[in-house]
């Protein structure tokens, strides 16, 4: 009876098995030919085969026995992982067009809904990037350009981190609020003392504060003098009014201002905490960009962009600080706009991208 029982039992895993592989098969019929990539088991894929506390230096390891252009099923979702600086420059440079899609993350598609810089797709993404990036280059002519805006809360900064005396003390707070002051400036043409709670509330939640701001622009906005970003968005929407399949409307705002604060202000302040950090840890180091600082600037005035070409210890010291620090190892999924011939495979538009921007184990 026993022994009846465990055949049984055998018998029902083996066809669940077999049910399990003729629909993963159908499934995966017309997915065009894939990279190879570790054979997937039953239901969970190939997670098994990742630490899911570094799973950046899983995916290098097997990059090394697959190669830089793999896949592998994370559950049930079909992924191609691009590894290497060759597959990532075709891919996002040389065939940037196709592998500009972002995933769909259910999470975040409930509180972007697609708007913004970061979640958008297609000609959406493609208007927000411009228009940014054309608005943060367009400062500089007969405005405060951003370099200004930087050089003005660098001296802030100097000043408050002069308070601590020479004692220790942890600088993240500090550094997250001249980061975020930068960004004021750019956004709302506004600045808060580092003590303000204002300041401080903002760091923990941005949206409806941007919107907020939106709404005090929106009473004294002069289309022929914008003061910052959130004038020159009204602006465009002014003069898209009559387009109904304009991108610019006041959600796509306010989820812009906190897409440039989100990626701005904890990138910006975790690379600056280990800048400090490894500069202690390696004086001789902060001795040599001291003396180069010191000789081409002098403490007369602050360094700007045009001191880099004289500067080339110390931009060479912030990329090591950039390449050694590794912050964001991964790109957020992509996936590509349309079925793709990438190198001899074929990528179908509904497969997850996992992109890996460092490649050190």
């Amino acid at each position: 009876m026993e022994q009846l029982e465990i055949t049984t039992l055998a018998l029902v895993i083996c066809v669940t098995c077999l049910v399990f592989l003729f629909v993963w098969k159908k499934s995966h019929k017309g997915l065009g030919k894939l990279p190879p990539g570790p054979t997937p088991l039953p239901i969970i894929g190939n997670l098994m085969q990742l630490n899911l506390k570094d799973i950046p230096a899983s995916l290098s390891k097997l990059a090394k026995q697959y190669g830089p252009v793999y896949t592998l099923y994370l559950g049930s979702q079909t992924t191609v992982v691009l590894h290497g600086y060759e597959a990532v420059k075709e891919a996002l440079i040389d065939q940037g067009d196709e592998f500009l899609g972002r995933a769909r993350i259910p999470i975040i598609d409930d509180t972007q809904r697609g708007y913004g810089l970061f979640f958008s797709n297609g000609d959406a993404w493609k208007q927000m990037r411009r228009f940014s990036l054309m608005t943060l280059r367009d400062f500089g002519m007969g405005k405060r350009s951003l370099e200004e805006r930087i050089q003005e809360e660098a001296q802030f900064l100097v000043e408050e981190l002069r308070k601590s005396e020479a004692q220790p003390f942890n600088p993240a707070l500090t550094l997250s609020c001249a980061t975020c002051n930068v960004i004021c400036s750019i956004l709302f043409n506004e600045r808060f003392h580092y003590n303000d709670k204002t300041l401080h509330s903002l760091l923990k939640g941005v949206h409806y504060f941007v919107l907020k701001k939106v709404k005090k622009h929106q009473k004294s906005l002069n289309h022929n003098n914008p003061r910052d970003y959130i004038d020159c968005f009204l602006s465009r929407m002014e003069q898209e009014k009559q387009n109904p399949e304009s991108e610019f409307h006041l959600e796509t705002l306010a989820t812009c201002g906190s897409n440039l604060f989100s990626a701005g202000v904890e990138t910006t302040t975790a690379t600056l905490s280990y800048g400090f950090l490894l500069l202690m840890k390696y004086p001789e180091v902060q001795a040599k960009v001291h003396e180069e600082i010191d000789r081409v600037i002098g403490l007369t005035r602050s360094p700007c962009m045009k001191d880099k070409m004289k500067l080339p210890y110390t931009e060479a010291v912030l990329h090591e600080i950039q390449r050694y620090i590794t912050l964001i190892p991964s790109n957020l999924p992509h996936t590509v706009v349309r079925d793709t011939k990438f190198r001899q495979y074929v990528i179908p538009k509904k497969v997850l991208l996992i992109i890996l921007k460092s490649f050190c184990c």
